[in-house]
């Protein structure tokens, strides 16, 4: 099928997140199909081919048990044995899409799209698009664990976990600073392993800047949900040295494992766009 160009179809807000049509909106896809519900006991003339996605979207259904729950280690591993082999193409993407092969600078700050393949009320399977030099600051996943799949580009990723603070009097700091141990400082480059962070560790405080066009396959488990007390929260962090002043000390390592963690409200400019997914489709089955 030849590439389609996807545009942008809904308006409003929806989770903090903001649908228009502008630059960032212009991902390709190489392939759309229907999605197919298979109910249990009935026959089914045209279903789509087994994929790696779907391999995916059934052993999510399988892992994920809803709010409240973390994965076990076992189906931690289970779930990156398949995002670890997975390419662009089983998400409809290519690295010779004009999005990745841009002619010219975007002015300002880039906008940051997203495009949500599936998601219920345990799981979701989205993907992020980020352009050259576009920012998803620094934000939180509460009570949310996250596997995150480089696919295309080259990205900066710094992420935090929250500790908990002592002063040498037994206090903590002001409020609105949270101590926080650096987790991830570094640059990815794709094919790259999944990335894991969890309700309390692995990174659950996390930026992203890309250096090149990024895909990134998010799978996160609940997804984001004002109504169950899910929202994003958004951080500034500041050196451990600057607010420490010799009276706060940390077990472990030293200040430059560390800072201080200030939540702000939602950053300019940093809404993401939303475009349909015209991507390869899963196979919802029900019983």
């Amino acid at each position: 099928m030849t590439m389609e160009t996807a545009r942008l179809v809904e308006q409003g807000r929806d989770h903090k997140v903001v649908s228009r049509v502008g630059h960032a909106s212009k991902v390709g896809y190489h392939v759309s199909k229907a999605i197919t519900k298979r109910k249990c006991g009935k026959k089914i003339k045209h279903s789509v081919p087994s994929t790696v996605l779907q391999q995916l979207f059934v052993s999510c259904r399988q892992v994920f048990k809803g709010p409240g729950t973390v994965p076990s280690p076992h189906d931690v591993h289970k779930l990156c044995s398949i995002l670890d082999k997975m390419r662009p193409e089983d998400v409809g993407l290519s690295r010779d899409l004009q999005f990745f092969k841009p002619k010219t600078v975007v002015q300002g700050t880039p906008r940051v799209t997203y495009t949500t393949i599936y998601e219920c009320s345990n799981f979701s399977l989205c993907c992020l698009f980020i352009p050259a030099t576009g920012v998803i600051p620094l934000h939180n996943h509460p009570e949310m664990t996250v596997f995150s799949k480089l696919l295309l580009g080259k990205m900066h990723i710094k992420s935090y976990d929250l500790v908990d603070p002592v002063n040498s009097d037994g206090s903590t700091p002001a409020p609105q600073l949270r101590l926080a141990k650096l987790k991830a400082d570094s640059v990815f480059t794709s094919p790259c392993n999944t990335s894991v962070l969890y309700p309390t560790e692995g990174g659950n405080i996390h930026a992203f800047t890309a250096i090149t066009p990024c895909a990134v396959l998010d799978v996160l488990g609940p997804p984001y949900s004002k109504e169950d007390d899910r929202d994003c929260s958004y951080y500034k962090d500041h050196p451990y040295a600057a607010y420490s002043n010799g009276e706060a000390s940390v077990t472990e390592g030293n200040g430059d494992c560390y800072g201080w963690l200030e939540e702000i409200e939602m950053p300019e400019n940093s809404e993401m766009d939303k475009i349909p997914y015209l991507g390869p489709q899963v196979t919802e089955t029900s019983c």
